[in-house]
């Protein structure tokens, strides 16, 4: 069996990592956490002409061709830099739809652009009623005339104070069986009847409540077939789940090297504490963690882009990794001592996005009810 990485994903990810901790210094995501808009519009400019937001779209429409397990490569540096970032909205929950169940029409008047770097898009999913399964889908959209009116309020929708598009999860028609009656549609954010907040998160992302009140749009915009969107949502779901975990991955392993360098620095009782043996063995611990999370997670991964079957191996992956994510920086505050819980310590910021990552997509215990369904239970 070979895990190693393919030459061209080693030189995407020598590449990316070269380039963030360059342009992505630990102050920029410090000020971007107080920004309005949340990133950097010059740094998105220069990922986009590094054809990052094209990687994965076919040639045809302006992007390189790559596959998912190439992503991953990609948002595990961004992890690790803690890039606040467009990217993820834009191009997993926005760019892969429009790819995979988008009609030609549409693929055409997107995916160029968001390869570009030039249109922005994000995905409403999650309701006040939370959860993500098909029961919890209560915004509805109304046929009318040539078009449709939507109404309801989404929660936790990233970056949609500056989006272009939103991805509209919606009801449209009273369900039978829970998943059936849903569809998606590309909501032009500039749309009359959209107000938007930003909501206060433990990351310091930019996350919001979108309300909708009767908001008109074309038939056009309706992404996929009517009624039978909830089959791909799930899809979707398990690309999502698996493009966060690579997030983790990565950052997972910056805290790790944070804490492996500050043991070898760090000299208490004459000695570096690297060589006291608790300090050994939280390392080894968090580097045990860090690579099971890693494997499991491009097991899935690969199974996403080869197509095939993978619902208990992508809920394993994210069980695994929302809790040895956490595990890892705990333990990194355990070597760091006080100082890694000072709000200047960039401990701090691993931390938060620990914590905020852990339930996004579906927390450990919401993944292991899952792998339980997959065995049978």
């Amino acid at each position: 069996m070979d895990f190693e990485l393919t030459q061209s994903q080693k030189m995407l990810s020598k590449t990316a990592r070269d380039f963030l901790e360059r342009e992505c210094p630990k102050a920029l995501v410090r000020e971007m956490e107080t920004d309005d808009k949340g990133y950097s519009p010059q740094l998105e400019r220069k990922m986009a002409d590094l054809g990052w937001f094209g990687l994965v779209f076919p040639e045809k429409y302006g992007g390189g061709g790559g596959d998912f397990t190439d992503l991953m490569v990609l948002l595990e540096e961004m992890g690790r830099a803690l890039l606040p970032s467009i990217f993820f909205p834009t191009v997993v929950l926005g760019g892969l739809p429009v790819l995979e169940i988008g009609s030609e029409e549409q693929k055409q008047r997107f995916l160029p652009k968001i390869a570009e770097g030039k249109t922005n898009f994000t995905l409403a999913l999650t309701e006040p009623d939370s959860g993500y399964s098909a029961d919890s889908i209560k915004v509805n959209a109304v046929a009318d005339k040539d078009g449709y009116v939507i109404n309801g309020v989404k929660l936790f929708v990233p970056y949609a104070h500056v989006a272009d598009f939103i991805m509209c999860v919606a009801r449209t028609k009273e369900k039978q069986v829970s998943h059936e009656g849903i569809s998606l549609f590309i909501v032009d954010s500039k749309s009359s009847g959209l107000t938007y907040s930003v909501l206060e998160a433990i990351a310091m992302d930019k996350q919001s409540e979108v309300v909708f009140s009767n908001v008109r749009l074309p038939g056009e915009n309706m992404l996929g077939e009517l009624h039978n969107g909830w089959a791909y949502v799930e899809k979707l779901l398990q690309k999502a789940t698996i493009a966060l975990c690579a997030e983790m991955i990565g950052g997972a392993q910056k805290v790790l090297e944070m804490t492996v360098d500050y043991a070898k620095q760090r000299v208490q009782f004459g000695r570096p504490i690297g060589s006291l043996q608790i300090i050994q063995s939280h390392c080894v611990d968090m580097l045990a963690l860090l690579e099971d999370s890693r494997l499991l997670a491009y097991e899935a991964g690969w199974m996403l882009s080869q197509g095939l079957a993978c619902a208990k191996e992508v809920s394993m992956a994210k069980a695994r990794a929302s809790e040895a994510y956490q595990t890892i920086t705990a333990l990194g505050h355990e070597v760091h001592g006080g100082v890694g819980f000072a709000i200047e310590h960039d401990m701090n910021l691993y931390f938060r996005r620990a914590k905020s990552a852990e339930t996004m997509f579906g927390d450990a215990d919401f993944h292991r009810e899952r792998v339980a369904e997959e065995l049978g239970l």
